[in-house]
Order: C-alpha cells, then structure tokens, then sequence
C-alpha cells in the first residue's frame, strides 16, 4: 500500500500545470517511473484500421496494449469521439501517459486546398501558410495533434506519383514553401489548442526515385544531396518543426531508414534538430526486402542505431529492441533518448495536462462548416491555377447573352476536384463544388449546356456525337479533362503522362466545329498534352483545386479573377525528356537549338526526334493582361566582399486588365571549382498593376546568395564573373553581368 500512494504521488505532478518546473524535468520524472518496456511502448505506433496508408499488417491486441502502456501513437483515427475514445484506454494504463493521434492532414482536413504542387504555383507564402493554419485548426479541433506533412522533397521527374505533394523542382522555392508550411500547422507554437506537430518528410531524397516509382532506388552524389534535397529539410527544422519522416528509399545503397548519416551526422548532429523521427510505413520492416536486414530484430537493431525513434506499424520495436538492449547489442541510452524525444512533444502539446484538450465537440462543431475556411480555399484556388494559353483573348469570357457548352467528364465531377490525399467525409459531396456547380451558380443553368463526352479513361468514343452536337449549338466551349484524383498520390506512378482514355480525341474533335475551345486540365502533375497545346484557343491547368475548385474556375474563366499563378515545375514534351528542370548543368556541347549557327545539330545534347525544349518552361504562367519588362539596373557591376547587389526592373501593365505579375530574379556563376546550374532562382516579387501603370521592382543579391557546395563539401562562395537575370519565367529573361570581388582593393 505504500509502494501504491508512493507511486501516486511521484505521477501527480505529472498532470499539474508543471509552471514550476520545466519540460525536461517532467519528463525525467516520467522517465525515472518507466519500466524497458513501458520505455519502448512509447517508441511504438499503430495504425488505428479506420483508414490505411498502406497495407494492414498481421492484427495484434492493439486495445490490450493501449491499456498496458505498449502504445505511444495511433494514426488514421478522425474526430473527437474516436480520438477520446482511444484515449480513454492509455487513461487505463499504469503511468497514464497519452497517447499522439496523427492523421496525413495534407492540404486540408474538413476544408480543402488544392494539392500542395497547385498551391506552390501561386507563389504566395503568406497564402500557403494561410492554408495549413486553417487545416490545423480543423484538424486539432477533431482530435488531431500531428500532421504528416508538409512534404518537402525536391521533385523533378512527373513520373513520381508523390510529385503532387510537394512544391516542385526548385530547392531554394521548395524551402520557402517548408517554412511556410510548417509555420502554418504549428501556429504560434505547440501547446495552442489550435497547433498541430509538423512532420517533414521524406527524408531524404525520395523525389530522385529512380525511373519516378514510388519506393525505388534513389543514387546520387553527396553534393547533389547537400545542394538539392536537404536545404527544405534544413529550412523545416530552423522553423521549428516537430518532427521528421523517414523515406522509403535506400540512398547510395543504405534504405533512408537505417542511415546514421541521415539522422545521427546531419538532423541530430549538425543541425540540432530536437524533435522526433518517425518511419514511414513499415519502413523499418521493410529493410528486409531491401537486403539491409535479415529480419526484423536486425532491422530495429539497425533502426535505432541510425536513429529513428518510432516505428509506424510494422512492430519491430515493439517485437525485439528489449531483447536486444538485454543482449548489449543496443545501448538503453538510446532508447531513453528517443523516449524522451516523444515525451517532450507530448508534453509540448499540453497532453499530459489534458489527455483530452483536443476532444471538444463544441470547437470541433464550430469548425465543420466554417464558412470562412471555404472563402480562404476558394482564394487560394484561384491563385494556384495556372493560365498556359489564351489566344486571341479567348478569355476571360465577357459576353452576359451567349450559350456556354461545359463538357467533359471532369464537368460535374466532384471527388475528384480534392485529389489523392484527402479526408473524405460523409457529406463532401454536398460541400464540394464541381465545375458545372460553379457556372451554374454564377450565370444560371439556363445559360449552360453540357455534355459528358468521354470517361477520363477507355477507349469508349460514343459520347463524341452528343458533345459536338451540343458544342455547335453553343458560343463557347469549355472542355474540363484531366486525371481521376488517384492518379496521381502515393504509389500513383505513370510511364504515359498523356491524357488517359480518349480525352485528347474528345477536344480535337470539338476544335473541328470551329468553336472558341478553352481547354481545363486537372491533374495531380504535369501531363503531356503537345497537340492540344498547339490548337485549343485557351488552356487553363487547374490541378485538382479542392472544395472550392468549381467556384474558382468559374471566377477565373469568368474574369471575376485574373489568373497570376506560374508553374514551379517544368512541362515536358515527352516523356523521353525526363528528367527536365530549368536549373540544369551545362554540357561541353550544348544544345544545338542554341548553337551557332552552321554549327551541326546532331552532334550537340539534344534528341533527333524533338525538341529538348520543354513544353512550358519553370516560371511560365499568362495573365489576362499583358507586362512589359524594362532594362535591367545594378547599382553596380563590380561588388565586393560583403557587398549587397541592387537588382531593379521596371514592369509596366500593357494590358485592358488589372494583374498581378510574379517577377523572377534568377543568377549564374559562370565559371567555378565545379560545373553550376545554367540558370538558379534566388527571388520573386509580387506586383500588382492596373492598366498602364509601372512599378520598379528591386531585388537585393549578397555573397550568401552565391554560395554552393564544392568537391568537398565544403559551403562557399567564389570570386568571378555572374549573370544576373530577371523576367516572367526561367526562359525569357533580362540579363547583365557583374564580377564580384573579394575585397574592393582587389
């Protein structure tokens, strides 16, 4: 009996306030009470069989486990009532420690936004950042205290399903975006009731997949490495990100899982980072098949010595690290410090205070149907739609009295306007607004005529006759085409990026009536669409835009909206070009489009059968008006040291049409100890002009902006000669050249 009110009085403090005492001694108080195995139960999550990412594992007496403390996290449990529910059973267990609830809260929860690469092409930080605040607060008030997300892998190749999840090619963009986002999920700062943990991930390099299929092989140098992929990783941890997610690739031959360069050298070592690292899905199990680990006592061996701190679902920890620290093959101080690691979050989110301080049905019922949750998504889905052609000013449509023909099989589609990740609910479909949905709303139905055409995939073309049928009766035709929302996502690889099914017969077919045709694209990455692109009067690529996508479009197509996003990832022509990105090295003989002339093409880098060109380069996006781009300035052309480099533009609005114009600052270091990019973004400006006003915008350049990774690994900057470029995208662009010095005696 003295043992039992001992006990009791060492836990209580636990729950109080804890003013008195910081973080670290809290959790060294929980730690001085735990048993091996209570310590490991910690280092243990399950999935909660209401929702799989990935397939379900063998069963085991989850609730069982709960109760005795042999559980630290569940994902895939949604709303107040399951969450509390759960709860309630590590309020059972012997230390009463909660458990985290994490959820794939990817771009919205109740509400939402379009998929994470759309978003990006709007180019707006504080709009982003915007989007994952409101996810955050729909999420933490159904019972969520972690998101697994953002995804900030560098992608470049639209192979890769996962491409949708991120911010695109571009490595200091792509960091940008991590900031925001992880900015937007965790508030003010973990313990709000309305902040939720961060989770960065993959680490690292999941998007150079080889060949763009999810879970390959990823093989690359340690520059390429530090240059491309682990600048947003390290931009997420200095914006206080919680925690990090492993990656399901191996990396020169180690799987991301098990590498202590990774997670020990680099997150933990070199960065500082003092939150928590989780697998993927089964990833630590999954070293098996990768032939890194005979079986999952190796693997978890090799796990937490790599430093991973939990394991997602495939029981390795759970199964065999006891056994092991008995055996001295791992060092308890290992497990301790990954416990603590989980424990402070917890302590962070304020759950040992208040197991249930996210379980209120009163704050979760307020946020079900925010109504200004819906009007942010449908700002930001306009902002992230991309206009690639508007000939003749096709658009926006202006006429009060024509016949507008909206075909397709994407026209009243719903479910597929919210992509792969999204939170399905019961009622979504009275939520989501499709495409006829938001025409209708704003120009009434009697305006409008439709027709579905073809399905997004088959060959089946007897809808064709009823489609141009019904677009010769019409002034206007808007056809919406695309991918169905898994298409794209998580295991979501495709060799053919061209328009699936007869979807491309089906536009052709109506540009044959002579119609004005605006064409809708909505997929989850950059398709190849050459012969549309060449003779549809107006293309609009819409990605899948979310609740508000049908909305959206009506605002942009309607001219309620001028489009301003630009792509962050380039558009191929075929899929023979990929991988294609706009920062890339230079060769001994560059492409003979670019040569001079006389010079012979076949023996320069390019293809005989296309272009090496792509389609729509980095950067590119149209207004409904026009820009035109004055001479570039520099305040000088030979900085110095320490020196800042002022870079100004005039940009003048040519056009009918009030826009916003996103203007691009990229540079190049000519010549350097190794071969560099020919061409590198290090700014953006957003300027908002009406007709025939000019606004100079500056940028500012310093030797920081200059610096990249030698042979040696070594982060510096060299003296020498730089183009500096400024324009609308990365193809069409003003330049001039500047040397920068040492020292100014030099």
């Amino acid at each position: 009996m003295k043992k039992y009110w001992l006990l009791l009085a060492l836990i209580f403090p636990l729950f109080a306030s804890g003013q008195s005492r910081t973080i670290a001694e809290r959790v060294d108080s929980v730690m001085n009470l735990m048993t091996l195995e209570e310590k490991i139960g910690q280092m243990n999550q399950y999935n909660g069989d209401k929702k799989a990412t990935g397939p379900i594992s063998i069963n085991t007496d989850k609730e069982g486990q709960i109760k005795s403390g042999m559980v630290g996290s569940v994902l895939n449990v949604k709303t107040v009532f399951n969450t509390r529910k759960i709860q309630e059973l590590a309020m059972q267990s012997r230390l009463k420690i909660p458990l985290l609830f994490g959820l794939d809260v990817i771009h919205g929860y109740r509400t939402i936004f379009p998929i994470p690469l759309a978003e990006s092409c709007s180019w707006d930080m504080a709009l982003m950042e915007l989007a994952a605040r409101i996810a955050a607060k729909e999420a933490s008030a159904s019972g969520t205290h972690w998101t697994f997300a953002p995804m900030v892998d560098i992608a470049r190749d639209p192979r890769w399903g996962r491409i949708m999840e991120g911010a695109g090619e571009d490595t200091w963009y792509g960091s940008k975006v991590a900031a925001a986002r992880v900015k937007g999920f965790q508030g003010t700062g973990l313990g709000n009731s309305d902040a939720v943990m961060a989770c960065a991930k993959h680490f690292a390099a999941y998007g150079a997949a080889q060949g763009g299929r999810d879970y390959n092989t990823v093989d690359l140098s340690e520059r390429e490495l530090h240059e491309v992929y682990l600048p947003p990783f390290k931009a997420a941890v200095d914006a206080n990100v919680a925690t990090f997610m492993n990656a399901f690739n191996t990396l020169n031959g180690i799987p991301a899982t098990g590498s202590a360069m990774l997670q020990r050298v680099y997150l933990k070592g070199k960065w500082h980072f003092g939150g928590f690292v989780v697998s993927d899905w089964e990833s630590i199990g999954e070293m098996i098949p990768h032939g890194y680990a005979a079986d999952k006592k190796e693997a978890a061996l090799l796990a937490i010595k790599a430093g991973c701190d939990m394991d997602m679902q495939s029981r390795s920890y759970i199964d065999n690290l006891a056994q092991l620290v008995r055996e001295g093959k791992v060092e308890e101080n290992l497990i301790n410090d990954a416990v603590r690691r989980i424990l402070t979050k917890k302590f962070e989110m304020g759950l040992f205070d208040d197991p249930f301080r996210f379980c209120d049905p009163e704050r979760e019922k307020s946020q079900w149907n925010n109504r200004e949750n819906l009007y942010v998504a449908r700002d930001v889905a306009r902002k992230s739609a991309v206009l690639l052609k508007n000939s003749g000013n096709t658009l926006p449509i202006i006429s009060k009295t024509n016949k507008i023909a909206l075909i397709g099989p994407l026209v009243k589609s719903k479910f597929d306007n919210l992509g792969f990740w999204n939170i399905s609910w019961p009622d979504d479909s009275l939520r989501i607004v499709s495409l006829w949905d938001g025409m209708a709303n704003r120009v009434g139905k009697e305006r409008l005529l439709y027709a579905k055409g073809c399905n997004i995939e088959g060959e089946d073309e007897s809808g064709f006759e009823e489609a141009v049928s019904v677009a010769r009766k019409a002034d206007i035709v808007i056809v919406s085409v695309g991918e169905k929302f898994d298409m794209s996502g998580e295991g979501k690889c495709r060799s053919n990026l061209h328009l699936p099914g007869v979807q491309e017969k089906l536009v052709m077919e109506l540009i044959t009536t002579g119609k004005p045709v605006i064409v809708m694209i909505s997929a989850g990455r950059p398709l190849i669409f050459n012969t549309i692109a060449e003779h549809a009067h107006a293309i609009l690529y819409t990605w899948w835009l979310g609740t508000e996508a049908g909305n959206a479009m009506a605002d942009i197509l309607l001219g309620d909206y001028n489009p301003s996003g630009k792509l962050t990832v380039t558009f191929p022509r075929a899929e023979g070009q990929i991988p294609l990105n706009y920062n890339h090295l230079n060769t001994g003989r560059p492409d003979g489009e670019k040569a001079i002339s006389g010079v012979n093409k076949i023996y320069k880098s390019n293809y005989l059968d296309i272009s090496s060109l792509p389609l729509y380069p980095f950067g590119y996006g149209l207004s409904y008006t026009t820009f035109k781009y004055g001479e570039l300035m520099l305040n000088t052309h030979k900085p110095a040291g320490n020196d800042t480099l002022e870079v100004s533009i005039d940009v003048t609005n040519t056009g009918q049409y009030q826009g916003e114009e996103i203007v691009q600052l990229y540079i190049r270091d000519i010549v350097a100890s190794v071969a560099r990019p020919v061409k590198e973004l290090k700014g953006f400006s957003k300027v908002m002009l009406t007709p025939g006003e000019t606004k100079r915008v500056k940028f500012m350049l310093s030797n920081e902006d200059l610096k990249f990774y030698d042979s040696n690994l070594n982060y510096i900057w060299e003296e020498g000669e730089f183009q500096v470029m400024v324009g609308p995208n990365s193809a069409d662009l003003k330049s001039d050249k500047v040397v920068w010095c040492r020292s100014s005696a030099k």
